[in-house]
C-alpha cells in the first residue's frame, strides 16, 4: 500500500508540474479514443439494440410500449453506456498500458529514462492518465449516441418509427439530474483506468512472465474500482435527488 500510495503522490505532484509533455498526451489521446472507437462503436449500438428487443415484450404485456423510447434511452445515459464502456476500456486500455509499461519496465528503458535526467512519471504517467480522464467520457458519449440510434433501430424492427418521434419521447423524460451525475462519474472511470494500469505496468518485477500478470492484475483492478465507483456514484445522486 505504501507504494501505491507513493506512486499515487508522485503522479498528482508531476501533473501538476510546468513542464507538460503535451506531444506525448495528444499521442495517448489518439491511441486510447481513435483506436478504440470501432469496438466502442459495435459494443454501443448492440447494447441499444439488445436492450430495446428484451424490454418491448415486457413493456407490451402491461400497455406501456411508448414508454420503451425513454426507458431505454434513460437506462444508457444513467448507468449501462458508462459501466459497459468503462469496462470495456478497462480492459483494452487497462491491459495495454499494464503491458507496455510492463515491458519498459522488464527492459530497463525506465531506468535508462531515469539516469538520463528524463522524468518518467512526467513522460510516462500522467500523460496517460490525462488522456484517459480526458477520452473515456468522450467515449463514453459517443457509445450513448450508438446506444440510442440502436435502440432506434431495435423500435423499427416491428414497426415503423421516425427518427424525431424516437428522440422526443426518448429524452422527454431525460433531465438534468440524469445526464450530469453520469458524465461527471466518467471522468473518475478515466482517471481509475488509467492510472491502476500505469501502477501495474510501473511496478512489474523483473522477467517477461511479470508483464502478463501486470496487464492482467490492471484489467481485473481496474474494473473492480469502476464498479466501486459507480456504487458510490448512485449513491451520492441519490441522496441529492
Amino acid at each position: 500500500m505504501g507504494e501505491f500510495f507513493l506512486f499515487l503522490w508522485q503522479t498528482v505532484n508531476e501533473t501538476f508540474s510546468l513542464n507538460f509533455e503535451f506531444k506525448e498526451f495528444l499521442r495517448q489521446c489518439y491511441q486510447i479514443g481513435y483506436k478504440t472507437l470501432p469496438l466502442i462503436s459495435v459494443t454501443g449500438f448492440i447494447m441499444g439494440l439488445v436492450l430495446t428487443i428484451q424490454t418491448r415484450p415486457v413493456l407490451t404485456d402491461f400497455g406501456a410500449v411508448s414508454m420503451l423510447p425513454g426507458m431505454v434511452t434513460l437506462s444508457i445515459i444513467r448507468e449501462i453506456g458508462p459501466v459497459i464502456t468503462a469496462l470495456i476500456c478497462a480492459g483494452k486500455i487497462g491491459s495495454g498500458m499494464g503491458a507496455e509499461l510492463g515491458s519498459m519496465k522488464v527492459s530497463e528503458q525506465i531506468d535508462a529514462m531515469e539516469v538520463s535526467s528524463t522524468r518518467p512519471i512526467r513522460f510516462l504517467v500522467v500523460t496517460r492518465v490525462l488522456a484517459a480522464t480526458l477520452m473515456i467520457p468522450i467515449l463514453v458519449l459517443y457509445a450513448d449516441a450508438l446506444g440510442i440510434l440502436g435502440s432506434w433501430a431495435g423500435v423499427n424492427i416491428k414497426g415503423s418509427v421516425s427518427f424525431v418521434l424516437f428522440f422526443n419521447q426518448a429524452f422527454r423524460v431525460v433531465n438534468f439530474m440524469d445526464f450530469f451525475p453520469a458524465v461527471i462519474k466518467t471522468f473518475f472511470f478515466g482517471a481509475v483506468i488509467g492510472f491502476v494500469g500505469c501502477y501495474k505496468g510501473y511496478s512489474t518485477g523483473r522477467g517477461t512472465e511479470s508483464v502478463g500478470k501486470a496487464a492482467n492484475s490492471a484489467v481485473v483492478l481496474a474494473s473492480l474500482l469502476v464498479i466501486i465507483i459507480d456504487l458510490i456514484a448512485v449513491q451520492i445522486t441519490d441522496m441529492l435527488t
